[in-house]
């Protein structure tokens, strides 16, 4: 019996794709093989391959100046991989600060560049991100970064930050395909796959061309964005198992009516649930109203030592996974794509209950 599954990431996938690739694993289109077991140069992955990134792009209505790169190492390593492929040394550049995942790219940006931090959240321990117009670009930074949605702290953008002329650059991992967006906007988006796009080990970056070729002469060639581009991100063999599910995870996508109506769907999911919580009188969100993630729900109950309490029976209940981040504590509701209505629903049935036997 599956569970609702409320994990940060790696997350719940949608039961038609996992129930695809188990029909599958075995005999994947009549070859006798696995997917995992043929070559990534045949023409039937190549295949694969060309079919994912074409159903991303009908998705995310990405522009045909973008190169789409299908790659390893996580959003962690492309934390070293952007300044190695965006600045030359010493160029300056610009991060906002919202939390976990915002630090750890400043951490290692600063190896290669001067980094201004813009803006930073620290005040509200991360429980806002800067209002629009309260920073500016500073003179001569070579790109901007930002992290749309914090997925330890739930806070999430409700704006794109305009920086004129310099690339904005989004660490994505736990908000795209959540909603449309204008890609033209970003010169860059990155996001690691094990939320919204499939297992852990793919991650996907949006790169605009113009940006492509100013990687230092140092750069690994597995993390030069153009060299990457020029070979079709097969450098190397690449996470094949990965990059099928994503393409199995775009179709479904597509099926279910596109990124306008997964977009409602997911807004009338987090809203429901913060609804309840705010008018529950007794579980709290730790985040303010204008910047609570759709994606990441963290809350809180009157009595911590109650929390271990609240997520083994919620376990019992089929709610796995929503103990909050060692960092902060408390509980978290992962609410990707995958998430259906339904899973939501049992989780607020089971909180009532809980408030009602422990308040």
């Amino acid at each position: 019996m599956r569970v609702f599954n409320f994990a940060a990431g790696p997350a719940t996938l949608p039961l038609p794709v996992l129930e695809q690739a188990s029909r599958e694993m075995t005999d994947w289109q009549g070859s006798g093989m696995s997917v995992m077991e043929i070559s990534h140069r045949s023409k039937a992955f190549v295949a694969v391959v060309e079919q994912a990134e074409q159903d991303l792009r009908e998705l995310m209505r990405i522009p045909s100046n973008y190169k789409v790169l299908f790659l390893q190492g996580g959003a962690t390593g492309q934390f070293t991989a952007i300044p190695l492929n965006l600045s030359a040394p010493g160029a300056v550049v610009d991060y906002l600060n919202t939390g976990t995942w915002s630090q750890k790219a400043i951490t290692e940006a600063r190896r290669y560049c001067t980094v201004n931090v813009v803006a930073d959240e620290a005040a509200s321990r991360y429980s806002t991100v800067p209002a629009a117009g309260s920073w500016t670009v500073s003179p001569g930074a070579t790109y901007v970064h930002y992290t749309p949605n914090e997925t330890i702290g739930g806070v999430e953008f409700n704006y794109v930050p305009d920086t004129g002329s310099v690339p904005l650059v989004a660490d994505m991992s736990s908000t795209i395909l959540s909603r449309p967006i204008d890609v033209s906007r970003f010169g860059l988006i990155y996001a690691g796959a094990q939320k919204n796009i499939g297992p852990s080990g793919l991650v996907l970056v949006i790169v605009r061309e113009d940006l492509l070729g100013r990687a230092r002469p140092q750069t690994p060639p597995i993390w030069d964005y153009a060299v990457m581009a020029r070979e079709g991100s097969m450098l190397n063999t690449p996470p094949t198992f990965g990059i099928y599910i994503a393409g199995l995870i775009f179709e479904w996508l597509k099926r279910e009516g596109g990124l306008e109506v997964i977009g409602e769907r997911n807004r009338r999911k987090a809203a429901l649930l913060y609804d309840f919580i705010d008018a529950s009188g007794y579980y709290r969100s730790p985040v303010a109203r204008n910047a609570r993630s759709w994606m990441n729900v963290p809350f809180t109950i009157p009595d911590p030592a109650l929390e271990k309490m609240f997520c083994s029976e919620a376990l019992a209940a089929g709610l796995a996974n929503l103990e909050g981040h060692r960092l902060v504590g408390g509980m978290r509701a992962s609410i990707y794509n995958a998430m259906p209505l339904q899973g939501v629903e049992a989780l607020i049935a089971f909180m009532r209950d809980f408030q009602q036997r422990h308040r």
